[in-house]
């Protein structure tokens, strides 16, 4: 459901956010729907910096929110003159790769995944 995405989404922005503050001192965040940290106009979900310098901007995705609508914010967000990284369920790489080379930002992105495991009992 569209809930659960959102719990999903707003759990892994604020895991990712603990996780990367060893290498960026100041991170900002936006859970979804948010609209409290800017950077150029623009809401991402992390914006990561160091002494008062953004350095990159970090987009989580569901499963659900990758869409071609999502590229055209991936689009400006990578013209924005510092680092884009989207972070993307594994499953889900190869679909946003030719997403990318498609709006002609493969270059300009990097791409991390997640897994999320569950073993039942």
């Amino acid at each position: 459901t569209m809930e659960n995405d959102k719990l999903i989404h707003d759990w892994l922005v604020t895991y990712f956010q603990q996780k990367l503050s060893r290498d960026y001192k100041d991170i900002k965040i936006n859970l979804d729907g948010e609209k409290k940290s800017e950077f150029k106009g623009h809401y991402p979900d992390l914006i990561l910096g160091n002494h008062g310098m953004v350095l990159g901007v970090m987009e989580v995705e569901t499963e659900k929110s990758i869409t071609p609508e999502k590229t055209d914010e991936w689009k400006a967000l990578a013209g924005l003159g510092v680092k884009l990284i989207i972070m993307i369920p594994n499953a889900a790489r190869a679909k946003v790769v030719d997403l990318l080379w498609k709006k002609g930002i493969a270059d300009k992105t990097a791409i991390g995944s997640y897994e999320i495991n569950i073993k039942m009992p």
